[in-house]
């Protein structure tokens, strides 16, 4: 600890993202990338990119994006906010909207960078229980006194999705306050909220295009909602940083925004190779919680998680392992990969439950 830190800095307590380890090539099941390359489209449009046009700032509103997607969404530009992932769409917000006093209500087992931009901004979160089989029970979310309330949907990492009719009552139940909706991993099985955001004037879609549009190397994240909710943000991120951005990602996002046939082609891939791979797993006696994601949720009763995750990375196969967390610490989230690696996957799994 530096004696130049701050106390807040000192009380952080930091999102440990999943493991990228440089000592050999692995197959890496761990941390919810897309097996497949970007659309050509978007590769091409950001080649174009790399030349002296980089000398430029980029457009500041990500005009050319913000466009694209409104067409996907049948919405207006104005309801359409972009940014450096959807890991700073969700901090923008959490800062704008959240860090009003009251404690912030999201489920207890979800994404853990939740916690942590609650602790940055001096939000106390109201942790709300999923049930037995890890679903989010709508009823728990009404009567709450609260800055907000956040959902994932589909879940993570259980990969468990709610159906329209469930966020609308959480809605419903929550008229004055932002309700978040954080749809990451949506476009492999589950609804989108974004029908629901021209009806609902506190309701706030976050997008990514790092898992169904295989981006995750170039951090395009994005938000939908009622204009005054998207010129909130964008008040935060001018205030902020103007340009988040860049020349070559803008041009990219769009393009694979309007891949549309793309998009579609890879999303069916993976989930057939999940469908299959689910089958796969339980014929090795992995009990396997219902996925709408590019993940699985597994848990083996004869084999703890620690072995079966330290087993795997020995022979070179990364998936990822929450540590002795309650409830989850005996499960392993396993990303869908190329129905080749799923094989090996599988392969080593027999390997290791036979020793």
């Amino acid at each position: 600890m530096s004696r130049f830190w701050t106390d807040k800095i000192a009380s952080l307590d930091p999102y440990v993202p999943g493991e990228q380890p440089q000592d050999k090539k692995y197959i890496k099941l761990n941390t919810n990338e897309s097996p497949y390359a970007p659309s050509p489209k978007a590769l091409t449009a950001m080649a174009a990119e790399v030349g002296e046009r980089l000398r430029l700032y980029p457009d500041p509103n990500g005009t050319a994006l913000k466009n694209a997607l409104a067409k996907s969404y049948s919405l207006n530009a104005d309801q359409v906010f972009v940014g450096n992932g959807s890991d700073e769409v969700l901090a923008l917000a959490f800062m704008g909207y959240f860090a009003g006093g009251k404690p912030l209500a999201f489920a207890d087992i979800t994404y853990s960078f939740y916690k942590v931009y609650a602790g940055l901004y001096g939000i106390d979160p109201q942790l709300i229980p999923l049930d037995e089989s890890f679903d989010i029970v709508p009823t728990d979310y009404q009567d709450l006194d609260v800055s907000g309330v956040v959902v994932t949907n589909p879940n993570a990492p259980t990969g468990k999705a709610l159906p329209l009719t469930d966020i609308e009552y959480i809605l419903n139940a929550n008229p004055n306050v932002v309700v978040l909706v954080d749809e990451a991993y949506v476009d492999f099985g589950a609804q989108s909220t974004a029908s629901l955001v021209n009806q609902y004037p506190n309701l706030l879609v976050v997008q990514t295009l790092s898992k169904s549009r295989a981006l995750a190397g170039i951090r395009v994240g994005y938000a939908l909602g009622h204009p005054d909710l998207i010129e909130g943000l964008e008040r935060l991120k001018n205030s902020f940083n103007s340009y988040p951005i860049d020349r070559i990602a803008l041009a990219g996002a769009a393009a694979a925004v309007e891949d549309e046939t793309y998009l579609k082609e890879i999303c069916e891939k993976t989930i057939a190779t999940r469908e299959k791979s689910i089958i796969e797993l339980e014929a090795l006696g992995f009990n396997i919680v219902p996925s709408s994601t590019n993940f699985v949720f597994a848990m083996h009763p004869e084999k703890d998680a620690e072995t079966l995750y330290v087993a795997l990375k020995d022979n070179g196969i990364l998936v990822r392992y929450f540590g002795k967390k309650p409830r989850i610490g005996n499960h392993l989230r396993i990303t869908i990969g190329t129905d080749e690696e799923m094989a090996a996957l599988t392969t080593a799994l027999k390997s290791v439950l036979k020793g």
